[in-house]
């Protein structure tokens, strides 16, 4: 898993209690090489028991790419003072600052929930300069990058790596049920994809490639291209053959004819078939990218149609 994604810092060196002799090395050194978030609290402060925990949870989730200070107001004070004389009053706590490069970027005191916690964390990440998923990002991209080179069965293990670090990442998710989907065992992809959370479960990556193993599944008893062709050119009315042969053309690998083949069947008759061209054309625009060349070709000849 480290070689795939980098190796992420245990626990204990992404969250320390830090003290006024500490401080300097911890925070302001540290700083230098990731951000470094200090919470201020005191063990009589309330809201410090339930803030604290989830700055904690938000700064490992990001792997490493910042670090937590810890630091007890009661035990340091004169650290808090010095803090005050350059600019950075503890006028209530919790008190939480970022800092980056040596110095603080941004603060804030009381309370928050989780998401915008996790937002601050983040903010600081990106402004030094880092990447707030722990790399996952990189390896994404390099999984669909081995994907696209034919490296399926590497593409596979990597997705499934970061799904082993994220495990509501609904893009690897998609990616392992396409990997599957290219190794031919389409039973698996929809295994991959059944098995994702339920709140992930319609997202745009994770529909695409329940719509790849539909088609996929069609295009195990497309007919021959040739034929179908030739049934289609001897009745243009034969709807069935139209619709067959618009199938048997995205089993061949153009997605483009088989979208011009069921606009003309939808033209023809919109609600053949209790409106299977539509539902037909819908999974294939599903299939792929949002800003494919036939996708919005094909949603633009469409709506024509529909709202003439």
């Amino acid at each position: 898993m480290t070689e795939i994604l980098g190796s992420t810092a245990p626990a204990g060196d992404l969250i320390k209690d830090v003290t006024e002799a500490t401080f300097m090395q911890d925070v302001v050194e540290a700083s230098m090489q990731a951000p470094v978030i200090v919470d201020f609290w005191a063990p009589w402060c309330g809201p410090c028991k339930t803030l604290g925990p989830m700055l904690e949870a938000a700064v490992t989730k990001a792997k490493g790419a910042a670090t937590m200070a810890k630091i007890n107001v009661d035990e340091n004070q004169r650290l808090a003072q010095a803090l005050a004389q350059q600019g950075l009053p503890l006028q209530s706590i919790p008190t939480v600052v970022a800092f980056v490069e040596g110095r603080p970027i941004d603060m804030f005191q009381g309370a928050l929930p989780a998401s915008e916690i996790e937002a601050f964390v983040n903010k600081a990440i990106e402004a030094g300069g880092g990447s707030a998923d722990g790399g996952l990002g990189e390896a994404l991209e390099a999984a669909e990058q081995m994907l696209t080179e034919g490296a399926v069965a590497d593409a596979a293990q990597t997705f499934a790596a970061i799904l082993g670090e994220d495990d509501k990442n609904a893009a690897a998710y998609g990616g392992l049920a396409r990997a599957h989907i290219a190794l031919g065992d389409l039973d698996q992809a929809e295994a991959v994809l059944n098995g994702a959370p339920a709140e992930i479960a319609d997202a745009a990556e994770i529909e695409a490639a329940h719509a790849q193993i539909a088609l996929a599944r069609q295009a195990e008893n497309a007919g021959p291209v040739g034929e179908l062709r030739a049934a289609v050119d001897a009745n243009p009315d034969d709807l069935q053959a139209r619709f067959d042969l618009a199938q048997a053309l995205h089993a061949a690998g153009d997605a483009e004819a088989a979208v011009d083949e069921l606009l003309e069947l939808f033209r023809r008759d919109r609600e053949w078939n209790e409106g299977a061209a539509k539902v037909q054309l819908f999974t294939i625009f599903d299939a792929l990218k949002p800003n494919d060349p036939v996708v919005l070709n094909g949603r633009r000849k469409l709506s024509s149609m529909i709202f003439a």
